[in-house]
């Protein structure tokens, strides 16, 4: 087997398009993986910087039985006010890519970071390629449905983020998942392929 230099993936993609789907096939091809959604979600526990940065913006609203951040509530505050979820994006956005950075540079193989926000964020450098997962519109408003969302609701979050065509542009490659895991699979591989062949190319 020919050896190669580590791939480090940039994964983004529209909200429902299958971003997590891709993360677990990168992961049974022997990439480690990182979801920023997940991070996102630790560095927000109670007691972090960014909890405390967060309960100060919206106050104690978004704090749930629990003492953690609500969320749902906090979604429902930030998908009706683009000025919030703005105010959001700042708070969090800066310690998930400082803390991804790091995964980032403690990786020895082939990785991938999911990043809904990739383009939003200007976080374009450091990739050997960035692979955006789309999906058709009708497809993506099923899976929100499925997910319990309204179609209102739906549309203020695809609404949140940059056109779904826009991210397709703007990536090196481009992932469509309209269709079963098996193809989902086959197109992920062959990307694989691609970055690899275009890495080689370079070398």
């Amino acid at each position: 087997m020919t050896s190669h230099q580590p791939i480090i993936l940039g994964l983004t993609g529209g909200i429902a398009c299958g971003k997590s789907e891709v993360g677990r096939i990168l992961q049974q091809n022997g990439f480690a993986v990182l979801d920023t959604d997940t991070l996102a979600h630790e560095l927000m526990k109670a007691g972090t910087p960014v909890f405390k940065k967060i309960t100060e913006r919206f106050g104690e609203l978004v704090i749930g039985a629990d003492g953690e951040i609500d969320r749902v509530e906090l979604g429902r505050i930030v998908f009706e006010n683009p000025d919030a979820l703005r105010s959001l994006n700042e708070l969090v956005h800066p310690a998930v890519i400082e803390a991804a950075e790091q995964w980032k540079a403690q990786q020895h193989g082939d990785a991938a970071v999911l990043i809904p926000l990739l383009f939003e964020t200007g976080w374009t450098n450091g990739w050997s390629a960035i692979v955006c997962v789309s999906a058709k519109e009708e497809t993506v408003f099923q899976r929100l449905e499925e997910r319990g969302l309204s179609e209102a609701e739906a549309r203020k979050r695809i609404a949140a983020q940059m056109p779904l065509n826009e991210k397709e542009k703007q990536s090196d490659f481009v992932l469509r998942n309209n269709e079963t895991l098996d193809a989902l699979r086959t197109e992920t591989v062959k990307v694989l392929e691609a970055v690899r062949s275009r890495g080689n190319d370079h070398e």
